[in-house]
C-alpha cells in the first residue's frame, strides 16, 4: 500500500528501512528534459525500469528551481546539492566580453584557454564548475571508490562528476569520447562504438506504436519553416547521426555502455562505494525535434522505461547492491501549434523583435548610439551592454533596454544585474518563488548578464523552427518541475507530494554512503534518513 505524505517539505525525514551496509553502487540518472507533466502522464503505462524506481520514494514535485532551466545548469545541481548561483553554471552558454578571442561566448563545460577552442569547437572541461560534485567527495573519504560519468551529452557527463573522475564518456555526435587524458578506455568503450557504427550503416524501421502511441498520432503543421510533427515513428536514413540521436536508440545505446562500464571495471563488487552518472539525453531532443505530445515522445518514454528494466535486469543478474536516483535537468514545453489546437491560446512562438540584435537596434535608434549596444543569442536569459559604449551611455541604453522588454506583451520581466545581485537567495518553498527568486538562483555576479529577461507562459523563444520546434528555458513550472525517484531494493513505497528541489538529492546520497558534508557548505539538505545512518542536523 502506497503511503502518501502531503505536508512534506525539506525539513522534515522520511524513514526507510535498516540495511546491513550502505550501497555498493549508487547510479544517478538523469533523463534530459523530463518533465513532471511527463512523468504523470505516462507512469500509468510503465511498466519497467520507471514503474520500478516509482515503486521506491517517489516525489513528483520535485524542483530545479532557478529560471534558467537549461541542461547545464541543471546537471550542476543533482550531484553538487547546489543551485547554479553557487555552482557558477549560469547557462548552457554566456558571454564573457573581456575575453580577447573573437568569439566572446562561453560554453559551459568548455576550457575557452585552449588556443583554438570556440564555443562551436571547444574543448570540453569541467573549468567553470565551481564546487565539488558527490563523487569528488566520495573519493575525498573513499580513495578506493570510483566515480564514473556516461551520457549523451558532454555537459551532463561534466556536470554531474566534476574534477579527476576514473571514467567519463559521451557522445560527440560520431562516437563515445571523453576529455580525460591518460585514462586508459575500458574494452567496452570501442565495442559500443563499433555497434552503434553498425547500427548508424542501416537504415531504422519505424517503431511499431501500441495503441497508447497511436492515439497521439496526429499530424501538427509547424509554423517557422519546420516540418510537420507528431506522427513520427523514428524511422531512419542509413548514417543519419542526427536522427539516431532524437531517437530511443540513443539512449538504448548508452545504458548499454553504462552497463557495460559496470561490469568491466566492477564497479560495485569492492569494499567501497561506487558511483556512476548516466545522462539520458535522447528525451531533450526527441522534445526539441517532436515537441511533448506526440507520437514520437510516446514511443521514447515507453523504449526508455523498457531500456531502465533491461538495465537493472542487468546489474540483478550480477548481484548488485545497488541504489539510484532517477530525476531531469529540467522539464520541457510543447509545441504552440498543438498546444493552440488544444485550447490553450496563451501558447505562442516568440516574436522575432525580441532578440537582442533586433532590441539593441531599436535602442541604438532611440538614443542615437553607434554598435550592437546588447549583445545575446536568445530573446530570453542573459542579454549584455556592449562595453564599447561609454559608462553614460551604457547607462541610458540598459534603461531604454529594459523599458522596451517590460512594454513587450511577450515579456514576463526583465531583472537588471544590480536588481538580481541584492535580491536575496529563497529558502522557501521552490514552488512559491518569485519571479526575481527564480532568476536570482541562476545568478552570479561575474557571469550573469547585465539583464535577465523572463518571457510569459507558453511562449516558444524558437521562430525558425528549422532545426528545433520547441525547447525549455523559462522560469514556469513546466520547465522548473521534475520527478526525483530514490529506490533501492527493499525501500517501501512512499509517495510524496512535497516540493523539493534537486539540491537534495547530493546530501540525501552522501548521508546513505557515509560521505560528510559539512553544514552549510552546499545549499541542499538531507531528506530522508537510513535507520543508524541519520542525516544531519540542520
Amino acid at each position: 500500500m502506497r503511503k502518501t505524505l502531503t505536508g512534506l517539505l525539506g525539513a522534515t525525514l522520511l524513514a526507510t528501512p535498516a540495511f546491513a551496509a550502505p550501497p555498493k553502487l549508487v547510479i544517478a540518472i538523469s533523463v534530459d528534459q523530463f518533465s513532471s507533466d511527463l512523468f504523470d502522464e505516462y507512469r500509468p503505462a510503465f511498466t519497467g525500469g520507471l514503474a520500478r524506481l516509482s515503486s521506491g520514494a517517489a516525489f513528483r514535485n520535485g524542483y530545479q528551481g532557478h529560471a534558467a532551466t537549461e541542461t547545464c545548469p541543471g546537471h550542476s545541481t543533482i550531484l553538487t546539492g547546489d543551485r547554479p548561483a553557487r555552482t557558477g553554471i549560469i547557462a548552457n552558454n554566456w558571454f564573457d566580453l573581456s575575453q580577447t578571442r573573437s568569439d566572446k561566448g562561453v560554453y559551459c563545460a568548455e576550457d575557452e584557454r585552449v588556443a583554438g577552442s570556440s564555443t562551436s569547437h571547444y574543448t570540453v572541461s569541467p573549468l567553470h564548475l565551481r564546487v565539488p560534485t558527490l563523487g569528488e567527495r566520495l573519493k575525498q573519504v573513499s580513495p578506493a571508490s570510483r566515480s564514473v560519468a556516461v551520457a549523451g551529452k558532454d555537459r551532463a557527463a561534466v556536470m554531474m562528476s566534476g574534477q579527476r573522475p576514473d571514467q567519463r564518456w559521451y557522445w560527440d555526435g560520431k562516437r563515445y569520447t571523453t576529455d580525460l587524458i591518460g585514462v586508459r578506455a575500458p574494452a567496452v568503450v570501442a565495442a559500443t562504438n563499433a555497434a552503434v557504427a553498425k547500427l548508424l550503416a542501416a537504415p531504422a524501421d519505424p517503431l511499431e506504436a501500441p495503441p497508447l502511441c497511436v492515439a497521439k498520432s496526429k499530424s501538427v503543421a509547424i509554423e517557422g519553416g519546420g516540418m510537420p510533427v507528431g506522427a513520427g515513428a523514428f524511422a531512419r536514413a542509413a548514417g543519419d547521426a542526427r536522427s539516431f540521436r532524437a531517437s530511443p536508440q540513443f539512449d538504448g545505446a548508452t545504458l548499454a555502455l553504462a552497463a557495460g562500464l559496470i561490469q568491466e571495471m566492477k564497479l560495485g563488487k569492492g569494499e567501497a562505494t561506487d558511483l556512476i552518472a548516466i545522462g539520458a539525453s535522447a528525451t531533450d531532443y526527441v522534445g526539441h525535434s517532436y515537441g511533448t505530445e506526440g507520437q514520437e515522445m510516446c514511443l521514447n518514454l515507453l523504449s526508455l522505461d523498457r531500456d531502465l528494466g533491461d538495465f537493472f535486469a542487468v546489474l540483478d543478474r550480477q548481484g548488485l547492491d545497488y541504489a539510484v536516483v532517477l530525476t531531469a535537468d529540467h522539464g520541457g514545453n510543447d509545441v504552440p501549434e498543438r498546444q493552440q489546437a488544444a485550447g490553450i491560446h496563451d501558447a505562442a512562438r516568440v516574436d522575432p523583435a525580441l532578440f537582442p540584435a533586433q532590441v539593441g537596434k531599436a535602442v541604438a535608434a532611440e538614443l542615437g548610439l553607434k554598435g550592437p549596444v546588447l549583445i545575446g543569442d536568445s530573446p530570453f536569459g542573459d542579454i549584455y551592454l556592449d562595453r564599447a559604449l561609454a559608462p553614460a551611455d551604457r547607462k541610458r541604453a540598459l534603461t531604454a533596454a529594459v523599458a522596451l522588454y517590460q512594454a513587450h506583451p511577450q515579456v514576463e520581466a526583465a531583472f537588471t544585474h544590480d536588481q538580481l545581485r541584492r535580491a536575496k537567495l529563497s529558502t522557501g518553498s521552490p514552488d512559491a518563488w518569485s519571479m526575481i527568486e527564480r532568476a536570482r538562483a541562476s545568478f552570479d555576479d561575474q557571469r550573469s548578464g547585465d539583464l535577465v529577461v523572463l518571457l510569459r507562459r507558453r511562449v516558444t523563444p524558437i521562430a525558425d523552427t528549422k532545426s528545433y520546434v520547441a525547447t525549455h528555458g523559462s522560469p514556469w513550472d513546466y520547465d522548473r518541475r521534475v520527478p526525483i525517484l530514490f529506490w533501492r531494493a527493499g525501500m517501501p513505497a512512499v509517495a510524496s507530494e512535497a516540493a523539493i528541489e534537486t539540491i537534495s538529492i547530493a546530501p540525501t546520497l552522501a548521508a546513505w554512503i557515509g560521505v560528510p558534508i559539512e553544514r552549510g557548505a552546499i545549499d541542499g539538505s538531507c531528506l530522508m534518513s537510513v535507520p543508524g545512518v541519520t542525516c544531519p542536523a540542520r
